[in-house]
């Protein structure tokens, strides 16, 4: 059956020389991956500009569940973003952003509260000037809570951020993935931020890496098969 859905690009990548093969995150089936011909010929039908990480897109196409790869036949732009990828801080936080979602968005189901959550995203993105610092800290964050691993914070007087277990503790676990005190501060912070107040907290470049880091540590013991993320150093050279 032909069918259109919102797609939120993740990574394009060549698979040979006619084609590309380009994942996305869409409305309707979650993850899927279709395979484009011609993409980077100059008389092609299908723009290269379509496929841009996090690149707001409709895809026209015949649906076939549980097959890898499905077969583009229409393809055009939602939303056209113009500052993430020419402000060199925005085109960093695409970058990374992306890798994120193709590194824990895996399943091939229609989750529409999450596309709902990651369009708004990377509108708000697109459109904030200032309050983008600390943009990747929060969405690690928040995405957390659509995966299903949100830290907890019903313990009121924690000094100890517990990674494992995703609580706050009011003493150390007795295994060595928990932060300081200082570091479970800054990260317990971090979690009443919204996009809009990302600068109202003021960290210096050591510990907006260091809350980087903790986080991907985060993931590391949440997300199945999650090893890191190749767009850190980019991130790590644009605070530099």
């Amino acid at each position: 059956m032909l069918t259109k859905t919102s797609c939120i690009v993740l990574r394009t990548i060549k698979y040979s020389d006619k084609s590309s093969i380009v994942t996305v995150y869409s409305r309707e089936f979650g993850r899927v991956s279709y395979i484009v011909y011609g993409l980077n010929r100059k008389k092609s039908g299908v723009k290269a500009a379509c496929f841009l990480p996090l690149s707001i897109i409709e895809i026209t196409a015949i649906y076939h569940p549980g097959k890898d790869l499905q077969q583009l036949k229409e393809v055009r732009i939602l939303n056209n973003l113009t500052s993430i990828y020419t402000h060199p801080l925005k085109n960093a936080l695409s970058l990374f952003t992306a890798e994120l979602l193709y590194k824990t968005l895996k399943q091939p189901e229609s989750e529409k509260h999450i596309f709902d959550f990651l369009e708004q995203t990377v509108l708000l993105l697109e459109q904030n000037e200032t309050q983008i610092a600390n943009f990747h800290l929060i969405f690690m964050i928040k995405l957390s809570g659509y995966l299903g691993f949100e830290p907890n914070q019903e313990e009121k007087n924690a000094q100890y951020f517990d990674l494992m277990n995703g609580i706050f503790l009011t003493y150390k676990p007795l295994h060595s993935h928990f932060l300081s005190v200082e570091m479970s501060a800054l990260f317990n912070s971090l979690l009443y931020l919204s996009f809009e107040s990302g600068n109202t907290l003021v960290l210096s470049r050591e510990k907006r890496n260091e809350l980087l880091n903790v986080l991907i540590e985060y993931y590391k013991l949440h997300v199945p098969e999650f090893y890191g993320l190749n767009s850190v150093s980019v991130l790590h050279e644009i605070f530099n």
